[in-house]
């Protein structure tokens, strides 16, 4: 053993390569799914998947940074406050001052690169309720309303703000996110059964509510959102309509086979998928690399998602647990309503495939989680290291 544990020795390259891998696949894949669009509007093929690259850089330079700070930082209290501050005005900004993009507001515009704020309140949420829980781990088994009382008000707030923009997938994926956090909490059995029950009780109403009432209760210019959850079940009742994009969906999953038509050889990304290169890049990958592959890469994060779940379960934090919890659900979650959403399993709600779809905030947020990650991990061992060794200095 060397006499001083250095930092950089303890990454866990078992969930960075995979990070790494993935995101390199998902720039190929959005230059290979957007350039056709682009240079159909007259625009630069590489557009995209240059924002993408600097924003990958950016991703990159954020993890290297959150790896070198030490985990106390993120415990200050006055900090995810003011975090949740900063994100609150953030939304309200991109709702009154900015126009809306696809029907629904929540992206602010700097030049050539927007930011969705949406996006950045997912590892807040995280943060804050890590921090939150941890630190009433006596009172949260004891008395659990009162203990969670305030900090789901804050929740409720922030995501009916998004929820407003209209947002439905991101409010979905932080409602989903909130219950994860509180089951796993350490809350008592009884209260995980009436958490999990109401939350799936929740989901369904919402989904029947809008399929039923949607074309009464919306008005003229939310419609979008009620026909995409009256044909998602269904689509070829309306194939040259409102099913359109979840029928050429099918065709390029199908059209991909086992081995799929090759890079750049993909059909449906030629006019009849509008959004190819975000909510539908996973079907792109199918038709062009084909089944297989598509499920090496879907192995790939599930492996990276499992092995940040284990290093929430090995920590002897409560707030390092709540971390990695909160970071591989969030992953695990935009992954399921992804798929759920071009397959029929779901409606359809615009939310990326992480690390692959085009966009600078959803990639830029996930890399912030994986560095956090990373962080605890690091700690972790150096943790389990020095309890072997107490001699050892703790240095970077």
């Amino acid at each position: 053993m060397p006499e001083k544990i250095k930092k950089r020795h303890l990454m866990d390259y078992s969930i960075f390569i995979p990070y790494l891998i993935v995101c390199v696949i998902g720039l190929i894949m959005v230059y290979s799914s957007s350039s056709y669009f682009l240079l159909s509007k007259g625009l630069n093929p590489a557009a995209y998947v240059t924002s993408q690259t600097i924003f990958w850089v950016l991703s990159l330079i954020v993890i290297s940074i959150m790896y070198k700070m030490k985990t106390d930082v993120f415990k200050n209290e006055g900090l995810v406050r003011l975090a949740i501050a900063v994100t609150a005005v953030l939304l309200v900004v991109a709702y009154l001052f900015f126009p809306a993009v696809n029907g629904a507001k929540g992206w602010i515009q700097l030049g050539a690169f927007s930011i969705q704020p949406a996006e950045l309140l997912k590892i807040v949420l995280i943060w804050y309720l890590a921090l939150i829980l941890s630190k009433r781990q006596d009172s949260i088994t004891t008395d659990f309303m009162q203990t969670v009382k305030r900090p789901m008000l804050l929740m409720l707030i922030l995501i009916s703000g998004v929820a407003i923009m209209p947002d439905f997938g991101n409010a979905a994926v932080l409602t989903l996110l909130v219950m994860v956090m509180l089951l796993a909490s350490g809350i008592d059995f009884t209260w995980s059964l009436k958490v999990g029950a109401l939350g799936i009780t929740l989901s369904f109403l919402a989904i029947q509510a809008i399929t039923l009432f949607g074309k009464v209760l919306l008005p003229e210019n939310r419609q979008y959102i009620y026909k995409r959850f009256a044909v998602y079940q269904n689509p070829f009742i309306d194939e040259y309509g409102d099913g359109h994009h979840m029928v050429n969906g099918y065709y390029a999953m199908f059209n991909g086979g086992l081995f799929g038509r090759g890079l750049g050889n993909s059909i449906e990304k030629k006019g009849f998928l509008s959004f190819a290169h975000t909510d539908y890049i996973f079907a792109i990958v199918m038709e062009e690399l084909g089944l297989i592959v598509a499920m090496l890469i879907l192995g790939l994060l599930i492996f990276m998602i499992t092995r940040i779940i284990l290093v929430g379960i090995r920590s002897r934090d409560a707030f390092n647990s709540l971390i990695c919890y909160g970071v591989g659900s969030m992953l695990l979650i935009q992954i399921f309503i992804n798929l759920g959403g071009i397959t029929g399993i779901i409606p359809l709600t615009g939310i990326t495939f992480p690390f692959l779809s085009q966009g600078g905030s959803s990639l830029l947020v996930l890399s912030v989680g994986i560095g956090l990650v990373l962080n605890v991990s690091a700690n972790e061992k150096r943790k389990h290291l020095l309890s072997y060794h107490p001699r050892q200095t703790d240095k970077k």
